[in-house]
């Protein structure tokens, strides 16, 4: 069973945000309540496309205050949450708390990832992948309520010398 971007975000935002492990769990339960086979690791590719596409962003601990010990899912920028079929007995099945994480307050620590992705595509010289993150970069300013002007003219030269 492949899920969407948006289906990802849209787990990933009933609980508020979720590990990767846990992810994989909730949608290994859709897909067995679908008839499919319980795999939670045949879902990985699907969460570092949504992570590479910001459908997800994956948060360190340390930007948490603790409220994991690894990298939280949050929905991303590009995601419009969208809950698949069945999704909304997750919370009944799963033994998952719900969590609450601003986008303030991790803003900043995703602004620097994308950065540091957009330099690579530069360096790389990957057009579509610059792209890809130069509209990416309108979104995500209101969403982490950061500045990303300098990255983004990066990005945009990027695309006038490709």
């Amino acid at each position: 069973m492949e899920f969407t971007g948006d289906e990802l975000a849209g787990v990933v935002d009933l609980f508020g945000g979720l590990t990767r492990g846990e992810l994989s769990e909730a949608l290994a339960e859709l897909a067995y309540r679908q008839g499919e086979s319980y795999d939670a690791s045949a879902f990985a590719e699907g969460i570092d496309e949504a992570i590479r596409t910001y459908h997800l962003v994956a948060v360190d601990a340390g930007a948490l205050d603790a409220v994991v010990d690894e990298p939280l899912l949050l929905a991303g920028p590009l995601s419009f949450p969208t809950l698949p079929t069945d999704a909304r007995d997750l919370p009944h099945i799963l033994d998952i708390e719900a969590r609450s994480v601003s986008t303030d307050a991790v803003g900043p620590t995703v602004a620097e990832m994308f950065r540091e992705d957009a330099r690579a595509a530069i360096e790389a010289g990957d057009a579509d992948r610059i792209e890809t993150l130069l509209d990416a970069s309108y979104e995500l300013e209101p969403w982490a309520d950061v500045t990303l002007t300098g990255i983004r003219e990066e990005l945009a030269g990027a695309t006038q010398t490709n």
